[in-house]
């Protein structure tokens, strides 16, 4: 008999979501999930669902007027797993049929919530399934005060839970129709701070959340919590302030659109009325993202306090530390290695689509392919017009995000056999 080598943890991951992704196209590509007398390609029913499952909310064809309800079911549900991530998913069913878990499993759940420890994961998982109802329950029922005032009772329910959703998870979807996100509810406040509120808690991230609810101090909190919290205030605060200064919105609209550009992509002003640095001040928030173990992408907040950190120990010629803590080496090779593949990733991007359609605007393709890259679903408006192959190349750029452009850069490293032998050192000259 054939002997297969089973799949690393990493592996089986990324093919987890690559199937939900797939098994989502062709559902949103069959006819009942479309409204009444229109036609979804397949190429853009793909599309749909990675934007879905990797919680981005890049759209190539308006979801409220070509998905029906049934439609907009699928495309939540694909949101919903892909927050949550593939394996937590599989564990609730595990849990559900009362199943042992064993090491294998635990080694998955780990990998798919960044947890770094086999101890407490199922736990983990159990509380993460809890937090996340209850915190989109309560999304959409703040949410439904504001909806119900412009739809019927149940349209507005719909919609209601559907924002909860995607906005939890960071998947700036717009379900309104005719490309207007929350413009329309620009003054609209108490949605707004839902929505502002429902980003900011999915973009720390799950452990984090946790470990500030048990601990209730931050001196008590542990080094990643303390580094996240830090870090995303200091993003926040950043962001609002030069956003603030390059447009001359409001405080509040700078406000929900520094922490919206994070990884959401709900937007209460056309993207087309930033300034060139209002829109670079937005790809940079997309390309940082949000934090480790979240439902957002990016190269996420720890990656950005580490390379800061650790250049400022470089300069100082001190060991690179935090909060009394000091960070192992391993940790600074990693959040260089995810920046430079982010970088990387970028860049490719970039190159292909616009060999692929010259006439298209650098601009704009670079904006879109970052916010690939960090799932974010803000957008210059020009997916729709690009052919199919640049399609496929925003899905893959999405699916590297989702799960990292260093888990996807490992995927063959599993069961690999580390060398017998050391090199001997010599020194480079760098800078």
């Amino acid at each position: 008999m054939l002997r297969t080598k089973r799949l690393g943890p990493t592996q089986y991951v990324a093919l987890g979501f690559m199937s939900v992704i797939l098994i989502g196209s062709v559902l949103l590509a069959l006819p009942i999930a479309h409204m009444p007398g229109t036609y979804v390609s397949y190429i853009d029913a793909l599309f749909t669902s990675a934007s879905a499952v990797t919680v981005t909310g890049l759209i190539a064809i308006e979801t409220a007027e070509q998905f029906n309800a049934f439609g907009r079911l699928v495309i939540a549900l694909l949101i919903q797993i892909g927050g949550l991530g593939v394996t937590s998913v599989g564990a609730i069913f595990i849990l559900v049929m009362q199943r042992k878990f064993g090491v294998y499993h635990r080694l998955l759940l780990m990998e798919g919530l960044n947890f770094n420890s086999l101890s407490g994961v199922v736990r983990l998982v159990k509380s993460v399934l809890q937090l996340t109802l209850v915190i989109e329950l309560v999304g959409m029922i703040l949410s439904f005060f504001t909806f119900i005032q412009h739809y019927p009772f149940w349209e507005a329910l719909g919609i209601s839970a559907f924002h909860a959703i995607a906005s939890f998870n960071n998947a700036g979807f717009d379900i309104l129709g005719g490309g207007q996100n929350l413009i329309p509810y620009r003054h609209h406040y108490v949605l707004l701070l839902t929505t502002a509120t429902l980003i900011g808690l999915g973009g720390i991230g799950f452990v984090t959340m946790l470990d500030i609810y048990h601990k209730r101090n931050f001196k008590k909190c542990s080094m990643n919590t303390k580094i996240v919290m830090v870090t995303t205030a200091s993003l926040l605060i950043i962001g609002t302030i030069l956003l603030k200064l390059s447009e001359g919105f409001s405080w509040f609209d700078a406000f929900f659109h520094s922490i919206s550009a994070r990884t959401a992509g709900f937007s209460t002003i056309p993207i087309d009325d930033f300034s060139q640095a209002g829109l670079l001040i937005l790809m940079v928030l997309m390309f940082i993202g949000a934090s480790p173990g979240s439902t957002g992408g990016g190269i996420k907040t720890t990656t950005l306090f580490t390379i800061i950190k650790t250049i400022k120990s470089f300069a100082t010629n001190r060991p690179v530390t935090a909060f009394y803590r000091r960070i192992p080496a391993e940790s600074i090779i990693k959040a260089f290695s995810v920046f430079l593949l982010a970088i990387s990733v970028v860049f490719v991007g970039t190159f292909f689509i616009l060999l692929i359609q010259p006439e298209l605007s650098l601009q704009s393709i670079l904006f879109e392919v970052i916010a690939a890259t960090g799932t974010v679903g803000l957008s210059t408006g020009i997916i729709p017009s690009l052919n199919i192959a640049n399609k496929l190349i925003l899905c893959i750029i999405m699916f590297i995000g989702r799960l990292g452009p260093f888990s996807i850069a490992c995927l063959w490293a599993y069961q690999t056999a580390a060398p017998r032998f050391n090199y001997p050192e010599e020194q480079i000259t760098i800078g």
